[in-house]
C-alpha cells in the first residue's frame, strides 16, 4: 500500500550527515568481508544481498543499512561504487514491500542513513537511478508513517519515529507526516525517559543511542525551522549528565546489562551536538554508583535488574562494578555474549560473568523461561535481586559505597553487602565483601541449606581487561597487574579465602570470537553465620601519579 502514494522528487533542503562510521570496517567491506552480528562472511565480488544469511540478526543489520557509515567513512570511489550498487539492488528487489527489512525500526534506521549519505549515494547517477532512489525514499515514509506505533516500545520506536521525521523535513511533500511524529517522539520521552533520564532496560550504549537520535531529531527540526516540543528537549538534558556519569575515564561506556563500550566518537560527538552543560547526578545515574578520582574511574551496578519486558537482555550484575585508569581499562564485566550465540548469551548474564560475589552455582538473578515475543525468543529476568541498603559517602578524601542486595536470600538466607572506598587521588580502591545471614529467619534457612548440601561455597570475581599482563606475586598473597601505560596496579586481600588467577573472557561486539582474558578469583565459604572478605586494588608506590599515555588502542579484528 505504500508504494501507491505519489513519490518524492528530491530534498527540501540538502541534508547534513550526522551517523559516524568506522574506517576499518569500511574497508572490510569493500574488500568483500562482512562482519555483522558476530558471524563473518566472506564474499569478494558478491552482492551483498547474495550473501548467505547465517542468522536473522546478520540479515536484520544489512536491512538496517548502518553499515552505510562505514563506507561513507572510508569515502573513496571503491566504497562510493559498493554503496551506490548494494542501495539500487535493494531496490530492485525489496523496494516495493518484500523482505525482511520492512519493519519500523530497521526502516526508520534504513531511512536515516540513506538520506544522510545522500550525496555519497547520488554521486555520478543518471536520472532513473535518482528517480528510484527518491520514489523508494518516499514508500519508505508513507510505510512508517503507518506502521510506526507497531514498533516495540523504546529504542526500535525512537529509530521509526526519528526516521519519519527525518524523511517529513529532508524530502519533498512529505512534510505532513512531521507534525504527528514529532507528536510521537515527545510522548514517547515522557513514557521510556524517567526523571533521572534512564530508560528501562538500564543499558547505557542503548541509552546513547536514543540519545543520539533524539539530538539529530532536534537538529532537523530546528534546521527547519520547527522547535522540539518541550518534553523532546526535556529528555535530552535529562539523559546528557545520566551518560557523562556512565562514561569512564578512557571515554568508553560502562559494560552492564547487555551494553558496550558505544562507538568510538559517537558519545562525545553526541553530548556537544545537545548543546546541554557538562554535570554530573548527584546520586545514583539510572541505577548506577560512580566513585571518581585523580585518573581513575568506578561504575557500579547499585540498583535491582530490569523487570518484565525490559529485562529480556538484562544481565543478573546487580553491585558488580569496573575501573577504568586514564586511558586503560583494568576491571571490567565479560560484557554481552548475544553476538556469539545463545549458550555465550545466557553465559554472559550470570553472575560469575561479573565482577562481584557470587554463589557456587547459582546468580543473584535467575533467567525465567523462555519467552516468544515479535518472532523472537527472549528470557526475562525472575527472582530478581533487590537492593536492601544503599549510602553513597563523597568526602573530601574520596568517594564511598555501602550497598547490599537480597538475591540469595530465598534460596541460602543470605545477603550480599559491599563496601567500596574510592581515594580521592584515584590511587586506591579499598573493597569490603560480607556474605550474611541477616535475621533468624536468614539464618534458620541457612541451617537447613547447610545440613543438607554442605557449607555455602563462593567466590568474589575480578575480571581482567585483556589488555592487563596479571600474575600472582608476593608468594601467593597479591596479584600485579601491568597496563600498557605503564602503570603497576597491585591486589591485596585479608579474610579467610583463597587466591587463584583464572581464565576469563571478554565479550564484545565487532569481533567473531570472545577474547581470551583472567580473573582474579577469591573463593571461600561462609562460616557460621557470615563470612567477610576485604581487599584492595592500588597503585604501585612507584607509578607516577599522571603518565602520559600516548599509545592508541588497535581497531577490533581478529
Amino acid at each position: 500500500m505504500a508504494t501507491l502514494a505519489r513519490p518524492a522528487t528530491g530534498f527540501v533542503s540538502q541534508p547534513e550527515p550526522r551517523t559516524i562510521g568506522s574506517f576499518a570496517r569500511g574497508r572490510q567491506l569493500v574488500a568483500g568481508n562482512f562482519l555483522l552480528a558476530g558471524y563473518l562472511i566472506e564474499g569478494p565480488g558478491v552482492g551483498i544481498w547474495d550473501l548467505p544469511m547465517p542468522d536473522p540478526g546478520f540479515e536484520e543489520a544489512l536491512h538496517g543499512f548502518a553499515w552505510m557509515d562505514d563506507l561513507a567513512a572510508v569515502g573513496d570511489g571503491a566504497a562510493r561504487m559498493r554503496a551506490q550498487a548494494w542501495v539500487f539492488d535493494w531496490i530492485a528487489r525489496y523496494g516495493r514491500g518484500r523482505g525482511p527489512g520492512w519493519t519500523p525500526d530497521l526502516t526508520g534506521r534504513r531511512l536515516i542513513r540513506w538520506i544522510n549519505h545522500a550525496l555519497f549515494l547520488l554521486s555520478g547517477q543518471q536520472r532513473p537511478a535518482a528517480e528510484a532512489y527518491f520514489r523508494s525514499l518516499a514508500q519508505q515514509t508513507n510505510f512508517l508513517s503507518r506502521r510506526w506505533a507497531a514498533a516495540s516500545p523504546g529504542l526500535p520506536r525512537f529509530e521509526a519515529l526519528t526516521g519519519l521525521i527525518y524523511a517529513g523535513l529532508a524530502l519533498t511533500g512529505m512534510e505532513k507526516h512531521v507534525a504527528t511524529a514529532t507528536e510521537a517522539l515527545a510522548r514517547e520521552c515522557r513514557a521510556q525517559i524517567d526523571a533521572e533520564g534512564g530508560i528501562p532496560t538500564r543499558n547505557p550504549e542503548e541509552l546513547l543511542e536514543v540519545f543520539t537520535l533524539l539530538t539529530w531529531a532536534a537538529q532537523a527540526l530546528a534546521e527547519a525551522g520547527r522547535m522540539a516540543p518541550a518534553s523532546h528537549q526535556a529528555a535530552i538534558e535529562r539523559i546528557a549528565p545520566t551518560l557523562r556519569a556512565l562514561r569512564h575515564s578512557d571515554g568508553g561506556l560502562a559494560r552492564f546489562h547487555g551494553g558496550g563500550r558505544g562507538l568510538e566518537g559517537r558519545l562525545d560527538h553526541a553530548l556537544a551536538s545537545s548543546g546541554v552543560r557538562a554535570t554530573q547526578p548527584a546520586g545514583l545515574a539510572m541505577g548506577f554508583a560512580r566513585l571518581s578520582g585523580g585518573r581513575t574511574s568506578v561504575i557500579v551496578d547499585a540498583a535491582a535488574p530490569p523487570e518484565a519486558a525490559a529485562s529480556a537482555n538484562a544481565h543478573a550484575s546487580t553491585l558488580a562494578f569496573e575501573l577504568s585508569s586514564g586511558r586503560r581499562p583494568l576491571i571490567v564485566n565479560c560484557g554481552s555474549g548475544a553476538p556469539f550465540g545463545p549458550d555465550w548469551r545466557r553465559a554472559g548474564r550470570a553472575t560469575p560473568s561479573h565482577t562481584t560475589l557470587a554463589i557456587e552455582g547459582f546468580s543473584s538473578s535467575r533467567l525465567g523461561p523462555v519467552v516468544s515475543a515479535a518472532g523472537s525468543a527472549r528470557e526475562p529476568l525472575l527472582d530478581r535481586a533487590a537492593i536492601i541498603h544503599l549510602r553513597l559517602e563523597p568526602g573530601p578524601a574520596g568517594q564511598g559505597l555501602l550497598a547490599g542486595h537480597n538475591g540469595y536470600v530465598a534460596t541460602h538466607g543470605l545477603t550480599h553487602m559491599r563496601g567500596l572506598y574510592l581515594a580521592a587521588d584515584g590511587r586506591m580502591l579499598t573493597g569490603e565483601d560480607t556474605l550474611g545471614a541477616m535475621t533468624e529467619a536468614e539464618q534458620a534457612r541457612l541451617r537447613v541449606v547447610t545440613a543438607k548440601n554442605g557449607p555455602v561455597r563462593f567466590a568474589i570475581r575480578f575480571h581482567l581487561h585483556p589488555d592487563v599482563d596479571a600474575e600472582i606475586d608476593l608468594g601467593g598473597t597479591a596479584v600485579s597487574m601491568a597496563l600498557k601505560s605503564g602503570e603497576i596496579w597491585v591486589f591485596r586481600f585479608e579474610g579467610a579465602t583463597t587466591l587463584k588467577l583464572d581464565p576469563s573472557v571478554y565479550l564484545e561486539k565487532g569481533r567473531l570470537k570472545p577474547r581470551a582474558t583472567r580473573q582474579i578469583v577469591l573463593a571461600a565459604e561462609v562460616a557460621d553465620s557470615a563470612s567477610q572478605i576485604r581487599w584492595t586494588l592500588s597503585k604501585a608506590q612507584d607509578t607516577p601519579l599522571a603518565i602520559r599515555d600516548l599509545e592508541r588502542d588497535e581497531p577490533a579484528t581478529d
